[in-house]
């Protein structure tokens, strides 16, 4: 697909995107006005003017039905006779061009026949109940779903406003958003008749909004032009030196990248491995990133080369080959095959150095893949016909590809957004987030988040407005504070208040801090707006020393390996029968015993201790000191009763601490006296029992300088 600009402001010998087109002569506009004018050459023939869309359709669907076009053309010309772009071009070649792009990404027809419509009920006498009476109710809501609502209804809230109803359109059919940047595209390519402040206005929505969007919908091909052109119009001055780089470059005699082509075709071919390679030059934006990052440029920098197979498993062979013949850079290796990225990107990604040193960068992917890289959604086809089922055979959010996370995400916060101020603000906010993460919750679902996201944007996103009752989480199964940082693959447990016995949560102004999602900051400051108080929080007691019964620590069957050694068991990690043990000597000829896990060992290693055999006598016959950490919703009356659940068990307390209450959670630290080894077990699932505790464990680390 060309992505030439015809911006005056622009001219030259290099062309943004040019590698993507294959053969195909660009259009040209005027002609093309002039052949829309004239109307058809003959009775039954396609209109002259979109001979080319035909073309172009007919490309990815041989046997597609032409007939709805010819009727959309027919209706767009005679609709927009006698309209003038501000180019000086007839009107009917806007929507000429924005449908022939959608037709060379491979659009389906209801897609092509809406685009030719897209400015009709917008700007002329065409009413979408004729739209929708002539072509369906399919093609009227992708019409209506990318018309403007009215500045004279809506004022300066009238482009947002737009926005907004476009994405709650796309919602419902993703091809809203695929007409709509096609249409941006070309506006683009000709924006260069608009005053300097009108170009910037647009480009700089358009590097906002839809370049995004064009992101998160896959579509590469209309994303990496529209990144050119906005480069162009906000940074001219660094355009003007990446296009002299890129001019200089194309006037080389040597092509290295053309050599490494050249090699890799022998090499795949010697193994048997049928594949195409072709060279994939880089986009003005791609180019100047690459320079910023590496200084001076290489001629292989320039580009990547690109190896096409038929199968997949055929891209995993020409990786082997590729890694065998040339030396790989290792930390360039990228498999999104196995794990495809949120908007349905598949490839392998590696670089590779021959043995002059040159270093490459090789993407490999199948015909399909590559499509699919190219056009996103577009590629899909109709996405909603029967046939689309075999996209959906996926688990979790990604099994949709016309509903993906990200905007199944956007439409539930755009709906607490009523202000247009605080949509439009928030939705340029949430669109610069460009990665995604996926986490599973404890159940086998799946929630999308994008990167550096945090616990409180998973319950919100799960929850919604009920997460004002969290209060912590597990992360891979170990407790987590809500402020934890989630990474792509994490397992989260969400822990809410309102279980039998835990205390009520509210927000913080905390909570601000860690929320990364649209959904969970305005939550969270709707509720501290309506909250002017703030937070309350239980109180539990401040961390102090409990004192209970007394009992003197015994060691007697703990037998070391020193004979005449006092034995002592360790206060860090208190270990019983039949805990896994070791000891080390001491001053005063005392030898500690400590549990094999606990950190004490390494530090005693670590201070050159000599370390003593240890085992266990008789476990019946003596009492045994425990250290465990109960961990627990924050209420009243929760150490009162834990104190009388551990006196059931007939275990003495030596000391009990509880800390701070923390984010709705509390931990109190026990150190016990068991009459027994047996008693351990029993005695922690009783203190499980008490209403609000959901841990309790041993503890595995020692204090400061308990040895």
């Amino acid at each position: 697909m060309s992505a030439e600009a015809t911006n005056p402001a622009n001219p030259g010998p290099i062309t943004p995107g040019a590698h993507r087109r294959r053969g195909r002569p660009r259009i040209d506009l005027r002609r093309l006005g002039r052949a829309a004018l004239l109307g058809p050459t003959a009775r039954g023939r396609l209109p002259d003017a979109i001979g080319h869309v035909a073309e172009a359709h007919r490309a990815h669907y041989p046997e597609a039905v032409l007939e709805p076009l010819h009727r959309a053309y027919v209706l767009a010309e005679s609709s927009h006779r006698g309209q003038m772009r501000k180019s000086g071009e007839p009107y009917i070649t806007h929507p000429l061009a924005v449908t022939l792009i959608l037709a060379e990404l491979g659009a389906e027809t209801t897609t092509l026949t809406a685009s030719l419509l897209h400015d009709t009920v917008e700007d002329t006498e065409v009413t979408l109940d004729q739209v929708r009476e002539e072509f369906g109710a399919e093609v009227a809501y992708l019409v209506d779903g990318v018309t403007k609502l009215e500045k004279v209804d809506y004022g300066a809230a009238a482009e947002p406003e737009t926005f907004r109803k476009m994405l709650v359109a796309t919602g419902n059919d993703v091809r809203v958003m695929s007409i709509k940047l096609a249409d941006r595209l070309h506006n683009m390519r000709t924006l260069g008749v608009m005053r300097q402040e009108k170009q910037e206005r647009i480009a700089k929505v358009t590097r906002d909004v839809l370049i995004p969007l064009a992101e998160r919908l896959g579509v590469q091909a209309l994303k990496t032009e529209l990144e050119d052109l906005v480069f162009a119009i906000l940074r001219p001055e660094e355009y003007r030196q990446t296009r002299e780089l890129m001019t200089a470059y194309a006037r080389r005699t040597e092509d290295s990248l053309a050599g490494f082509a050249t090699e890799l075709r022998s090499v795949l071919r010697e193994a048997g491995l049928s594949a195409e390679v072709l060279i994939r030059p880089r986009h003005f934006v791609s180019v100047h990133r690459v320079r910023r990052k590496r200084g001076e440029m290489r001629g292989a920098d320039f580009g990547r080369l690109l190896v096409l197979v038929n199968e997949d498993a055929d891209c995993y062979g020409v990786l082997g080959e590729l890694h065998t013949c040339f030396t790989p850079v290792v930390s360039e290796f990228k498999d999104f095959i196995a794990v495809p990225k949120f908007n349905l990107y598949q490839s392998l990604h590696t670089a590779v150095a021959r043995k002059d040193g040159e270093v490459a960068e090789v993407l490999i992917r199948t015909h399909q893949m590559h499509k699919v890289a190219e056009a996103g959604v577009v590629a899909l086809g109709n996405p909603y016909a029967p046939s689309a089922e075999e996209h959906l055979d996926t688990v979790g959010e990604r099994s949709d590809p016309t509903r993906p996370g990200w905007l199944n995400r956007l439409l539930d916060w755009q709906q607490s957004a009523p202000d247009t101020d605080t949509f439009w603000s928030t939705l340029r906010e949430d669109l610069a987030q460009d990665r995604e993460i996926t986490v599973f919750r404890p159940d086998g679902g799946t929630i999308g988040l994008p990167a550096g996201a945090s616990c409180v944007d998973a319950a919100y996103a799960q929850y919604g407005e009920d997460a004002h009752a969290v209060i912590g989480a597990r992360v891979n199964g170990r407790l987590a504070t809500l402020s934890t940082v989630l990474g792509d693959g994490d397992t989260v447990q969400l822990l809410m208040a309102g279980v039998e016995g835990s205390a009520a949560s509210e927000p913080s102004v905390a909570w601000l801090d860690h929320a990364r999602t649209p959904a969970a900051r305005i939550a969270i400051r709707r509720w501290l707006a309506t909250h002017p108080e703030g937070p309350s929080a239980p109180q539990s007691p401040p961390r102090a020393p409990y004192s209970g019964p007394s009992a003197r620590p015994s060691a007697a069957n703990a037998v070391v390996d020193q004979p005449g050694a006092t034995v002592r068991l360790a206060g860090c990690c208190t270990p019983v029968p039949p805990d896994e043990v070791t000891g080390f000597s001491v001053r005063g000829g005392v030898v500690t015993v400590h549990r094999v896990a606990c950190s004490g060992v390494a530090r005693m290693k670590d201070a050159g201790r000599a370390e003593v055999g240890v085992r266990w006598a008789d476990a019946a016959a003596a009492e045994y000191r425990v250290t465990l950490i109960a961990e627990s919703f924050s209420r009243p009356h929760l150490l009162a009763d834990l104190t009388e659940a551990i006196a059931l068990e007939g275990v003495a307390i030596i000391s009990a601490t509880v800390d701070p209450p923390d984010q709705g959670r509390v931990r109190h630290t026990y150190t016990l006296q068991l009459p027994d080894a047996a008693h351990l077990q029993g005695l922690m699932r009783a203190m499980r029992n008490v209403p609000g505790v959901y841990d309790v464990g041993r503890t595995r680390h020692a204090a400061a300088g308990a040895l």
